[in-house]
């Protein structure tokens, strides 16, 4: 459901839109209700959010590319970090706020307003909401750093909202993470988008999210104390455990719901993207199977990657795998490798999560494989330059590349992983020579339309700018 978009402007919009209950039923058509069932709004802010995160459009998510997974064809802008020019941070910005944190601030108030919901309904319910708003609160803060928080969703009080503190915001999605999860129980909307109404799925879920959350801040100053507990209680309730328990969506295979990537990559008729030399060169040395799948077999059996941020010949370079062509290829928004992989970091710091660094290593690179359908995990595991006990670097690079390579089709967890472990060395874009990103600079409507907050926001973090990194990117 499209909403006013959130900005500055939205908000003296819609501020000067309020009126009395009695005028607003006035305005009302019965035959035209404007009030949407809190299920609609759940499962739209949903598929609003695997859109969003699948989507390879320029014009909205260009993660892939600053993970250096894939890069560009004829038009290279964006893969030479100008994301300005078609205001990519401007529509991210308002396809999360307004098309999932809206409608699930909405799908909350008509739960809590349904009269036929018993209360145990309703507060499972709340919970499967509040998870995916931390989801999306989460990555909103991984994007762009400071943002708007307590007051971003009230405009008829706040029409041009502060900036909340990044490390505080975290702070508090533990905190409602935390008060979410004992709600998971009984029945909830029985119709999701993600686990088809299993509420015990949507508690492992929830648990997953907060091992992602403690574990992004783990090195972050002041921060140790909340990352570690955080971490402990979620694997201790208990955390995915396969690929069985993963959060995706089932695309379908007729428009509108087909996977996004299908449209840019298919219904478009364009040629865009080919795979950038950056992974293919690394998985290359590394004669990864998965390279199968990630990757098209269009060069006779060889894989060439297209040098990053040049402009590409589509022929000469290797495409895009089949799988990712499919309309029906699923959407994910976090995963057992994922998980394995976290665990794996846990563990080299010492936090009581069970298991060897090397076996959740292990797993994670087993659960990629078994993911995307390919053989030869644990002969790959074998190699000298993949096994845990001799791959090069210290245990955060062994553990940051692989993570990469696993998060091939997430390219924001791809990117954050980056961000996190500093491996792989990313490629400087052939054009340019620009520096790789670590956030998404504020929207240009908030700059002219919220100017002092955000000026406010651009000094506590330290400059609104693509080169400025994150409280938790201390590395």
């Amino acid at each position: 459901m499209k909403k006013i978009l959130i900005t500055a402007l939205s908000f003296v919009v819609l501020s000067s839109c309020m009126s009395d209950d009695k005028y607003d039923d006035y305005n009302r058509d019965p035959k035209n209700p404007t009030q949407v069932e809190a299920d609609f709004l759940f499962n739209a802010a949903t598929k609003s959010l695997f859109d969003q995160m699948t989507s390879t459009n320029v014009n909205s998510n260009v993660y892939r590319l600053l993970a250096q997974y894939w890069t560009q064809t004829t038009y290279i802008d964006e893969s030479n970090f100008d994301l300005n020019n078609r205001n990519i941070p401007q529509n991210h910005w308002s396809e999360m706020y307004r098309d999932v944190l809206l409608d699930l601030d909405t799908a909350k108030e008509n739960v809590i307003a349904d009269a036929e919901l018993t209360q145990g309904e309703k507060d499972a319910r709340l919970a499967q909401i509040e998870v995916l708003a931390v989801y999306t609160w989460q990555q909103m803060v991984d994007s762009f750093g400071d943002i708007p928080y307590s007051q971003a969703l009230n405009a008829s009080e706040y029409t041009l909202p502060v900036y909340d503190d990044a490390a505080t915001i975290y702070e508090d999605l533990v905190s409602r993470i935390n008060a979410a999860i004992p709600n998971l129980t009984g029945s909830g909307f029985g119709t999701d988008n993600i686990y088809g109404g299993d509420i015990s799925a949507w508690a492992k879920f929830a648990n997953s999210l907060k091992l992602r959350i403690g574990m992004r801040v783990a090195d972050a100053p002041g921060m140790a104390s909340l990352s570690q507990s955080a971490v402990e209680s979620a694997v201790a309730a208990g955390v995915f455990t396969s690929n069985d328990d993963n959060a995706t969506i089932a695309y379908a295979a007729t428009t509108p719901n087909t996977n996004p990537l299908w449209v840019d990559l298919v219904q478009s008729g364009r040629s865009d993207f080919v795979a950038a030399n950056t992974v293919v060169d690394i998985m290359n040395t590394l004669e990864d199977p998965r390279r199968d799948v990630y990757f098209d077999q269009n060069l006779d059996g060889d894989y060439v990657g297209g040098p990053y941020g040049d402009n590409n010949s589509f022929s000469n370079y290797t495409h895009i795998g089949a799988l990712m062509h499919q309309p029906e290829f699923r959407g994910v928004l976090l995963d057992f490798a994922e998980v394995s992989f976290f665990l794996a970091d846990a563990s080299e710091r010492g936090y009581n999560v069970g298991g060897t660094a090397a076996e959740h290593y292990n797993n994670a690179i087993t659960a990629s494989f078994e993911d995307w359908g390919v053989d030869g995990a644990a002969a790959y595991l074998s190699k000298s330059d993949v096994a845990y006990s001799s791959a090069a670097g210290d245990w955060k690079t062994k553990i940051g590349r692989q993570f990469w390579l696993a998060m091939y089709n997430r390219g924001f967890e791809g990117w954050t992983a980056w961000r996190t472990y500093d491996t792989p060395a990313l490629n400087v874009p052939v054009n340019t020579g620009n520096a790789v990103p670590f956030r998404y600079t504020y929207p240009v409507n908030e700059q002219n339309l919220n100017e002092t907050n955000w000026n406010a926001a651009a000094t506590a973090i330290g400059g609104d700018a693509q080169s400025t990194k994150l409280f938790w990117d201390v590395n």
